[in-house]
């Protein structure tokens, strides 16, 4: 069956995946609208994780003000071309992770950010904490880790459980963009202010 550009637009504007693969995957299903669909999610979650690794320098600046101004976000989230970063699919994403920071004050992006000093703080604290419960010696070391991983859940974006659906991270939000979207998507950095905080 022949493979027209009407089709392989109407695939493009259904899925958001690039040209090339809206025809590769019209090829695969041989025209049928509905194959090419399923053949490009199946692609899009299996190249993902491999997204990953490509050079994300596009994108964009979201900037969000929650309750009258009383809460302030913006956060730089990257993907690989300005075609991308163009995207509804792509800024929605990009909205709802500034909604998300406004929401649970996260720290950091990823637990690797975390400074040594800090963890180790974390880990005093829970120790002690636990000593104070009455909690058997050689139960600590898995009691300090336990809360240390709760902690990183609570300060890490990457970690948290997503406002809107809490069966899933937004790392895990992030990857099935990626996986419709077509590229790689990076939280670079997020900045939040509240009305009345002091500097740190």
């Amino acid at each position: 069956m022949e493979i027209t550009t009407e089709m392989i637009k109407q695939l493009r504007a259904a899925t958001n995946a690039p040209m090339l693969d809206c025809r590769k995957a019209l090829q695969e299903a041989n025209g049928d609208f509905d194959k090419a669909v399923d053949w490009l999610r199946e692609k899009g979650m299996a190249t993902a994780a491999k997204r990953a690794d490509r050079d994300a320098s596009n994108g964009m600046l979201e900037l969000y003000s929650h309750g009258g101004g009383r809460v302030g976000v913006m956060v730089e989230i990257n993907c690989e071309t300005d075609f991308v970063a163009r995207n509804e699919q792509f800024r929605t994403l990009a909205h709802e992770i500034a909604l998300q920071i406004a929401a649970t004050s996260p720290k950091y992006v990823t637990a690797e950010q975390i400074p040594a000093a800090e963890l180790e703080h974390e880990a005093d604290i829970a120790r002690a904490r636990a000593k104070e419960e009455g909690k058997p010696e050689k139960m600590l070391d898995k009691i300090v880790e336990g809360r240390l991983e709760k902690f990183k859940d609570e300060v890490c974006l990457m970690r948290q459980p997503y406002i809107r659906d809490e069966s899933i991270t937004i790392e895990k939000l992030i990857l099935q963009n990626v996986a419709a979207i077509g590229e790689s998507v990076i939280v670079r950095r997020f900045q939040r202010w509240e009305l009345g905080e002091r500097a740190q």
